[in-house]
């Protein structure tokens, strides 16, 4: 799937001069078609896994005020509320429809994922081991880890053939080696199921953004109840909406 430079930046919730500047700069994938930048779904996704998006989102808080405050304050104000009117919750819907799974047993990471999907495709209606094969696949490709405990298994191809998207989170009973950059075990995995391709990056970004918060990530290896869980990310949501705006209109 081709993307453009602002399917990117919406998607990674940056400008389009902060996306400008990081190619520019060699920072993020992308390649020339009849001489415009596109995006490799794929090589976006595993940008973002691979935790290089961290760096350079480190450096936006200080440029972004910079490039959105040339804008007008209604422009700004047009362009947020259409954000917060597509994006805005979209974490905590998909965790709504997905729900938690709790005490998932195993030693290794195929077994998780097995005992994981099991529960996961009975709620979806879908093939359990058609799509433990798919969720296999790719981790073969690339670990899914996200560091700090964290990984979000989900498949290269699939789809969910929904009007919806979905994250099913599961507490596992005991950590296990999965593979991450930073060598820790995981303890909690956000499998994520997306009806198309720009919402499928979307909520991986949205994913990566929360579980590289400190508080968040204490929060979350807590294992709260699903109503609690819920609770802090509508606020975490809101909370992002709104520093979003304060950022374009200070």
């Amino acid at each position: 799937m081709d993307l453009k430079i602002k399917d990117v930046a919406e998607l990674l919730n940056v400008s389009e001069i902060t996306i400008r500047r990081w190619l520019l700069d060699g920072k993020i994938p992308a390649y020339k078609l009849n001489g415009q930048y596109r995006f490799s779904r794929t090589e976006i996704e595993n940008w973002v896994i691979s935790c290089r998006m961290e760096k350079e989102i480190s450096s936006v808080s200080k440029n972004k005020k910079n490039d959105l405050i040339k804008l007008s304050s209604e422009k700004a104000k047009k362009i947020i509320a259409k954000k917060i009117g597509t994006q805005a919750f979209s974490l905590y819907r998909a965790v709504y429809k997905g729900g938690v799974i709790t005490n998932i047993d195993g030693k290794t990471k195929e077994e998780v994922l097995k005992k994981s999907v099991k529960v996961i495709a009975k709620n979806l209606s879908l093939d359990a081991d058609v799509l433990t094969d798919l969720l296999l696949d790719r981790e073969r490709l690339m670990p899914t880890a996200l560091n700090h405990g964290i990984a979000v298994p989900h498949t290269r191809d699939f789809l969910i053939p929904k009007s919806y998207d979905v994250v099913s989170i599961v507490y596992l009973k005991n950590p296990i080696e999965y593979g991450a950059l930073d060598g820790k075990k995981v303890k909690t995995l956000f499998f994520l199921f997306a009806c198309d391709d720009k919402r499928h990056l979307n909520l991986l970004a949205k994913i990566a953004h929360l579980t590289r918060n400190e508080d968040s990530l204490n929060f979350i290896h807590q294992h709260p109840s699903i109503e609690d869980l819920l609770d802090y990310i509508k606020n975490w949501e809101s909370d992002l909406s709104n520093s979003d705006i304060e950022k374009v209109l200070h």
